[in-house]
């Protein structure tokens, strides 16, 4: 945390105009932006879709691991014993 805040205690950067006008203010720690458009403030958020992708496709492969295993180990059909008596 103390190399993200400025000297002063600042959580907060200089801001920044874009040619439309819209104002951008950047925040410490970098989960998003503060940007002021025609008098409005909205905060956008900065979303790391790669790791939010990354996480689903773990997560999927985790639950299809577990259920393979889980049926090789005990299947859920019966079992199925055919006895010939003569």
């Amino acid at each position: 945390m103390r190399d993200t805040v400025k000297p002063d205690g600042a959580l907060f950067g200089d801001p920044h105009e874009t040619p439309d006008g819209t104002t951008v203010i950047p925040v410490s720690n970098p989960v998003g932006v503060f940007v002021i458009h025609d008098g409005h403030v909205k905060w956008e958020a900065a979303v790391d879709t790669t790791r939010v992708l990354l996480i689903g496709a773990m997560t999927g492969l985790m639950a299809a691991t577990l259920g393979t295993l889980a049926v090789l180990r005990k299947p859920p059909w019966p079992d199925v014993v055919i006895r010939r008596t003569r």
